[in-house]
């Protein structure tokens, strides 16, 4: 049995043809009707088209949306423009009716908010149908990327003892009977599944840099935790992360290999998910396409915090937030910079008292060798860092920061038994999928959002 993507693929004009799929829409006339066929191997549908000289034309006017059918007739070329070809059925098998209440008429448009209380049935939509073969298109390019570049692809541990990542409030593991545990008022962490307290991770990064320093180049691609109770359109309880860590590399190397990476990325998924970037372009974001191929062309400037916030202070603007040296940037401050720039920004040398304490510390001794990627329309993208070689200066850094030494020893180590200067960068994965397809909110482009208040299914 043939599929719609091979349709396209060889020339099967004229011949007689046999293809399962659902119904997307089903249009009916006095004499004749279309159903639009989908069976998820492609963007495009199967216009199937029917008249009244067929024995059973009324029995194939009650076929409903979202039913499963088995049609077989002959593929004829279409008189319409933009249609390359339709089939003429002959013959079909209801492989599954539908009733009247499926949530997915044609009558309206569902909102997004209602598509997300039936995320079950959301993949069966054009906007999640191109959304979610965009997000598998990109996981592959990720893979094909590292893997063509020598990169060892890593599986970071999901479960963790480690809570100094500093990468925010972590969900708690346990066997515990917490009925138990809150009549007296104590929890005896030893008598726990790991004999200790444990979470789900939020990053895979310090585990892999165990790895760079063996195979000097490798990446985890997985999901990740973090227990903030935030509501905004960026933020999810689980995520998917990519961290590369590359050793004998610094700062500088790091960013050259941010930059190639995301161009490959997202120019892989321009020349392999075209049908679905046109729909975006056209329907979420006017100008998507146009911003993405400007990203791939365009080289990236680099520049300091320091002379970011210089920057900001002479900008003739009225800022919600006032720029200021040693302290973060806000979203305002990131628009405004890809637009000085008119395209994307390394800012680098961050405030040391800002960011985490695996980060190289410059020899200013305010600022550390970390990174972030600030694009056009969507403001930080990535960020990365060169990490701490030096013992004593990451000893120092642990124990300032009141960081529990014993339990990060084995990371110490790291440093004392062949340490080398290395680097690494993370990229959230959703937050790249929101850049590519146009899709402003987090929980529309995972499959099974994770927030605050909700984990259905």
């Amino acid at each position: 049995m043939l599929d719609i993507r091979s349709l396209y693929k060889e020339d099967y004009i004229g011949k007689k043809i046999i293809l399962s799929g659902w119904i997307r829409n089903h249009r009916k006339q006095a004499h004749f009707g279309f159903i639009d066929l989908s069976d998820g191997t492609t963007f495009k549908n199967l216009q199937v088209i029917y008249d009244d000289k067929l024995p059973n034309f009324e029995e194939i006017t009650k076929l409903k949306l979202g039913s499963a059918i088995t049609v077989t007739g002959t593929l004829i070329k279409s008189p319409k423009e933009k249609q390359e070809f339709e089939l003429n059925l002959e013959s079909y098998i209801l492989e599954g009716d539908c009733p009247e209440d499926y949530p997915l008429q044609a009558k309206g448009r569902p909102t997004r908010e209602f598509l997300r209380e039936i995320a079950y049935l959301r993949p069966r939509t054009n906007l999640f149908s191109a959304v979610f073969r965009v997000r598998s298109v990109a996981a592959y390019a990720i893979h094909k990327y590292f893997q063509d570049n020598g990169y060892i692809y890593f599986h970071a541990p999901l479960i963790t003892s480690s809570d100094c990542e500093g990468a925010g409030q972590m969900f708690q593991v346990t066997t515990l009977d917490l009925n138990k545990i809150n009549e007296k008022n104590k929890v005896d962490y030893s008598k726990d599944f790991f004999g200790k307290q444990t979470a789900l991770t939020v990053s895979g990064q310090l585990e892999a840099e165990t790895f760079a320093l063996a195979y000097k180049k490798t990446y985890t691609f997985g999901p990740t935790f973090r227990a903030e109770n935030s509501n905004t359109k960026t933020h999810a309880s689980e995520f998917w992360m990519i961290e590369p860590e590359i050793a004998f590399c610094d700062l500088e190397q790091d960013m050259d290999i941010m930059e190639e990476m995301l161009k490959f990325v997202i120019k892989y998924v321009l020349d392999n998910c075209p049908d679905e970037m046109e729909f975006f372009d056209k329907f979420v974001e006017k100008g998507l396409l146009e911003k993405l191929n400007k990203l791939v062309t365009s080289t990236f400037t680099r520049i300091d915090h320091e002379e970011v916030i210089k920057i900001l202070k002479s900008a003739n603007v009225k800022w919600e937030f006032e720029p200021e040296y040693g302290e973060d940037i806000a979203k305002e401050h990131e628009k405004y910079i890809t637009e000085y720039f008119d395209g994307p920004v390394f800012i680098k040398n961050w405030p040391k008292d800002i960011k985490a304490f695996y980060m190289k510390q410059n020899p200013d001794g305010k600022t550390v060798a970390a990174v972030d990627l600030e694009v056009p329309g969507a403001g930080e993208l990535m960020g990365g860092s060169q990490r701490e070689e030096n013992y004593d200066k990451l000893l120092s850094r642990i124990k300032e920061l009141g960081i529990d030494e014993k339990e990060m020893q084995w990371y110490l180590n790291l440093r004392k038994f062949g340490g080398c200067v290395h680097s690494g960068f993370g990229m959230g994965f959703e937050r790249l999928l929101i850049y590519l397809t146009g899709v402003d909110n987090i929980r529309d482009v995972i499959p099974y959002p994770r927030t605050p208040g909700n984990c259905e299914y």
